[in-house]
Order: structure tokens, then C-alpha cells, then sequence
């Protein structure tokens, strides 16, 4: 664990401040839900929680069905970073954070294809064009998004691709809210 050397006093409700240097560092956003860990050795660790990192092995099984059934690379993202990914290594892909590109659609909560003219990137260093992004809606809360990516078989996503995001990002919301 690396030292801040950031001290804080926790007030008499119990709360304590993380610093905003840290939360800008970390990406922690007002409302972000965090899990509380303790070890043996008496440390208190913060994680940022992400509800579709739950999903991630079913995340990567749902990506090789669309990658299978478009000629597009697919990764899905919670509101940080690519948690599956398939058409594209992996090894390139997993855990790489969210470009502003990406965050800005998913915190817009609105679809968006783009056509291959238009530069837009989902996975910071990962030099493929967002052809089409669908943010992931768990109940009421944009928790990540369903993105289809540029390759060297295809630059653009049809209507149907589009779709068949649209499908995926509903369900993955609707297995989290079951």
C-alpha cells in the first residue's frame, strides 16, 4: 500500500473525509458505493465497488457471443475499466480505465454510434474506434456500458449491431437487479 501521508480525524458520527487528491486519483464520485475490507494487521481498505465486476465471467461469455455474431470487437466496461472483452486480446483490454470519451457516454446515458470518420476512443492505450456504446442501467443507476469496437474486418456497426448491444447492455442491468 502506498503512503499519502494525508492524516484525518474520524468526526463523532463515525465518518471520515477521503481526501479529494485521492477520490480525483481513484475516480470516486460522489454517491460511489465502496466496499470496506480489514486485515489481520488492523489496516482498513477502501475498494471502489463495481456491481458489473460481479458479472464479469458471464461479462466475458456474453462479449464472445456478440464478437461471434458481429465482426466486431467487444468489451464491456464498468464506469473505470474493461472488464471483458472479446475480438480483441485481452491481455490489451482487461482492466485498461475508460477514456472521457467513454465516460461521457456512459454518464449521458444515451446510445451512440459513430461512423468511421469520427475518432472516438473507449479504453485508454487502445488505439479502435468506438462504433457503437450502449450504457448499462441498473436499476436507475448507469453502472457501465456495452461497447463495440473498430477492427481490421470492420470500421463501422450496423443497425443490427447496434441492437444486439442494446440487448446485451438490458440484460446484463437486469441480471444485477435480480
Amino acid at each position: 500500500m502506498k503512503a499519502t501521508g494525508i492524516v484525518r480525524r474520524i468526526d463523532d458520527l463515525g465518518r471520515v473525509v477521503i481526501p479529494k487528491e485521492i477520490r480525483r486519483t481513484m475516480r470516486i464520485r460522489e454517491g460511489d458505493p465502496l466496499e470496506i475490507f480489514t486485515n489481520s494487521g488492523g489496516e482498513v481498505i477502501f475498494k471502489k465497488y463495481s456491481p458489473i465486476g460481479e458479472l464479469s465471467l458471464f461479462a466475458s461469455q456474453y462479449a464472445e457471443a456478440l464478437a461471434g455474431s458481429t465482426k466486431l470487437s467487444v468489451v464491456i466496461c464498468d464506469r473505470d475499466h474493461c472488464i471483458a472483452a472479446a475480438g480483441i486480446s485481452k491481455k490489451e483490454t482487461l482492466e485498461r480505465r475508460v477514456t472521457p470519451d467513454l465516460e461521457e457516454i456512459i454518464e449521458e446515458r444515451k446510445s451512440v454510434s459513430y461512423s468511421p470518420d469520427q475518432k472516438h476512443t473507449a479504453l485508454e492505450g487502445v488505439d479502435r474506434n468506438i462504433c457503437t456504446a450502449v450504457p448499462i442501467i441498473i436499476s436507475g443507476d448507469v453502472s457501465g456500458a456495452v461497447v463495440m469496437l473498430s477492427n481490421e474486418h470492420c470500421d463501422t456497426a450496423n443497425d443490427t449491431d447496434t441492437k444486439l448491444a442494446s440487448v446485451a447492455a438490458s440484460f446484463l442491468g437486469r441480471q444485477m437487479e435480480s
